[in-house]
């Protein structure tokens, strides 16, 4: 059994900025493999207290006692739920949508924030270690449903990861640093809980909230034909009344009462509080898309490689192909020639522009070059797509799919491999239920046992 949690303050403190911290990227990627080396979880501890005195100035709207925070949470549902009833009916009256005018901008998002939740509950993974004291069982148990009780079905980050592939979004690798801050503080936390124990609650108190930019995303990614499932899904279990909303508060109020000096313990949970607004946030990636400038960064992107692959027949303003690629920098204004030229026609369908039945279709000169991402980028900036649009939502198409499936005699996804290990002790178990490898065969298995062998 880990050291138990009460006299937390006068065992552990934060260490104090021994050095520079290393990139969010850099740490990310080196904490997300299975068994992250001592030299990385160090610099995650480093890594935290820089984050910690960035945030230490944000503004904290969490009650001054733990006693008050499930009315707290409550009144936080309340308010959410107020402004998602408008938000419907705003539609209903004809508003476009709020956040997603096109299907591109809705597949930037996908993929922007997939740093973040390909690591999905891992700031709580050092709260394994405590699975035999009963108060820590709340956050013990929002871990192994985070990763889905080892049904793969319901495994977060297997989830995320299908839904990344299933739309051609698992490139988000070269994305900026900052778009690593919240899945490398998340990483961080969940191997330095023993040092960082009030602010990995305190930090797990406010991501479990319900925020207004989830309920918008799922039923604008289902309007748009995409999957919404892993986003719904948070929906019901962050609930207030019986899911993580309400065991994030139980957890902080039951382990505060238990500290020499609940009063110090809790002001650094308000600090692991704020580092939830550290990095870049859902509604500033949202706000952030530009498609012009995302379709600009794709032309620049293939020019490094097409620049010496085309004729010489066609010039747009004297220059050839070749040479307006020959400087990735003249991609935009290589796009502007070719809509001059009439090669794009912008407001029309797709098919009257020449540059798209380049791309696009059986016997396309271009086939391949674009990803479908992509394509569906440029469809949309010719279209000038202004978000009325409605096709088939995904959970009709859903519907019908699952009509055929079951003509076909089709089934949904099977758990995978056997509970057959040599042990089902927990501390045994551990090693395998990390960020980097629950979502594998052998985590998967390793996490039902261990969720058995806890729940009893």
């Amino acid at each position: 059994m880990a050291s138990t949690a009460t006299n937390f303050l006068a065992r552990t403190a934060p260490a104090q900025n021994e050095a520079t911290h290393a990139s969010s990227s850099v740490l990310y990627r080196a904490l997300s493999i299975p068994k992250p080396s001592r030299m990385a979880r160090e610099d995650g501890a480093r890594y935290l207290q820089a984050q910690l005195e960035l945030a230490r100035d944000l503004p904290c709207d969490m009650p001054d006692s733990p006693d008050d925070l499930q009315a707290w949470v409550s009144e936080r549902v309340a308010h959410v739920g107020e402004q998602y009833a408008a938000y419907l009916s705003a539609r209903k009256d004809g508003a476009p949508r709020r956040y997603f005018p096109t299907r591109s901008h809705a597949l930037n998002f996908i993929r922007a924030v997939a740093p973040t939740k390909l690591v999905d509950g891992s700031w709580l993974y050092g709260t394994l270690a405590y699975w035999e004291d009963p108060d820590f069982r709340p956050l013990i148990l929002t871990y192994l449903e985070e990763l889905g009780d080892g049904d793969p079905a319901m495994n977060h980050v297997t989830l995320y990861k299908k839904l990344l592939a299933a739309h051609d979004c698992d490139d988000w690798q070269d994305l900026s640093d900052e778009h690593f801050v919240q899945g490398a503080i998340q990483l961080a936390l969940g191997y330095q809980t023993e040092r960082f124990l009030p602010e990995v609650i305190g930090y797990n108190l406010g991501y479990e909230q319900l925020p207004l930019h989830l309920l918008i995303s799922a039923y604008e990614l289902n309007e748009l034909g995409i999957d919404p499932y892993y986003f719904t899904l948070h929906v019901t279990i962050d609930n207030a009344s019986t899911g993580h909303a309400h065991k994030a508060a139980q957890a902080v109020a039951d382990i505060a009462a238990r500290q020499d000096d609940p009063a110090a313990f809790y002001r650094r949970v308000r600090d692991g509080y704020r580092l939830n607004d550290l990095g870049m946030s859902t509604n500033a990636v949202i706000a952030g898309f530009d498609p012009e400038r995302a379709l600009v960064a794709v032309l620049q992107d293939k020019a490094t490689v097409g620049r010496n692959m085309h004729s010489d027949y066609c010039r747009f303003a004297g220059k050839t192909v070749n040479e307006w690629l020959d400087n990735p920098e003249d991609a935009g204004r290589f796009l502007y020639e070719l809509e001059r030229a009439g090669w794009i026609k912008r407001g029309s369908d797709p098919e009257e522009s020449r540059f798209w039945r380049l791309i696009n279709g059986a016997g396309a000169e271009m086939f391949g070059v674009f990803s479908p991402r992509e394509e569906q980028l440029l469809r949309d900036w010719i279209t000038r797509a202004d978000g009325n649009s409605h096709g088939m939502t995904h959970r009709a198409a859903a519907r019908v799919r699952a009509t055929r499936e079951a003509v076909n005699g089709r089934t949904g996804m099977r758990l995978v491999g056997t509970d057959h290990a040599t042990s089902n002790d927990p501390t045994t178990l551990i090693t395998a239920l990390s960020p980097g490898a629950h979502h594998s065969a052998q985590g998967l298995q390793a996490t039902r046992m261990f969720s058995v062998a806890l729940r009893g």
